[in-house]
């Protein structure tokens, strides 16, 4: 006997309840099927309320990027927020290289392009707008977040940096990626001081992250330019060397030095926790002045 179509249409609302609900299974971008997303989606999201917000959450170069996605899941179902956790494998271009993503740029792979076209897929998919969205991450995704936050400042209303391995300063006199010299050759465009004073931008470190032998450049490697060394020589002096880099150029930062912690991002993700609530609570209040206005 073949099945109803009602009898179809009530497995496919069930699927859709299991996979793209709540913790949902991982999908294949189809910006490029070489990378994939998960998410955390409120069952609710689509009930009355505030506008969904979106929180994008990105791994380090361990790549667990369900833990990401977790980080997040709990403060989205009360929050009326859907987290993004993109998974940027190792090795996409045959090379085994880990650190691609990081930069941004790899041979001819833009990651902030990538990144952009899976926020474009979660819209599409679920009828939900996100013009700007909050972007999180640590150690390798701390790399990525504060370069995309440097590249596109437009599409955020918050960004939280956390104990990258090494930064990009605002600095028009070393090449990218030590500074912004040459953006505008690779990417099509500079920094955008004012569209950057307009972020929420969060940095957070362990105290106790000072472990050196992975985050040290040495001449003759990949990604070696003059000056990656330049802004100390541990996690937490470069950071504070970002800090400074910003607020030079009148970009606010909420700075956070957690002490006694090393290189844990199920630690340092509290932080980023307690800042985004607060970003989130002044978007949306400004957001409903507009409203009113």
């Amino acid at each position: 006997m073949t099945p109803s179509r009602t009898a179809d249409t009530e497995l496919e609302r069930r699927g859709r309840m299991l996979f793209d609900y709540g913790s949902t299974t991982l999908y294949a971008s189809r910006f490029d099927a070489r990378f994939s997303w998960l998410l955390y989606v409120p069952p609710d999201i689509h009930d009355a309320g505030p506008a969904p917000e979106l929180i994008v959450s990105v791994h380090g170069s361990n790549r667990t990027a369900a833990d990401y996605r977790d980080f997040f899941a709990e403060f989205a179902r009360w929050n009326r927020c859907v987290v993004l956790a993109p998974l940027f494998p190792a090795g996409v271009r045959g090379d085994g290289d880990r650190h691609g993503y990081k930069y941004v740029i790899d041979g001819d792979i833009r990651y902030d392009a990538v990144l952009l076209g899976m926020v474009a897929e979660v819209e599409e998919k679920y009828g939900l707008s996100f013009p700007r969205f909050a972007l999180w991450g640590f150690s390798g995704g701390g790399h990525f977040a504060h370069r995309f936050l440097l590249l596109h400042p437009e599409r955020l209303w918050a960004a939280s940096i956390g104990a990258p391995g090494s930064v990009t300063l605002l600095d028009p006199d070393r090449d990218w990626w030590a500074g912004t010299r040459g953006m505008a050759a690779l990417f099509g465009r500079e920094p955008d001081i004012p569209a950057l004073r307009a972020v929420a931008v969060h940095m957070v470190v362990g105290g106790a992250d000072l472990e050196t032998w992975e985050i040290t450049h040495r001449p003759g490697t990949p990604r070696y330019v003059e000056g990656a060394n330049a802004a100390g020589a541990t996690r937490p002096e470069r950071l504070d060397s970002l800090r400074r880099s910003f607020e030079a150029a009148g970009i606010a930062v909420a700075f956070d030095l957690v002490p006694g912690v090393a290189h844990t991002a199920s630690v340092v993700v509290r932080k980023a926790q307690d800042f985004l609530f607060r970003a989130l609570a002044a978007k949306r209040q400004s957001d409903a002045k507009t409203a009113d206005d």
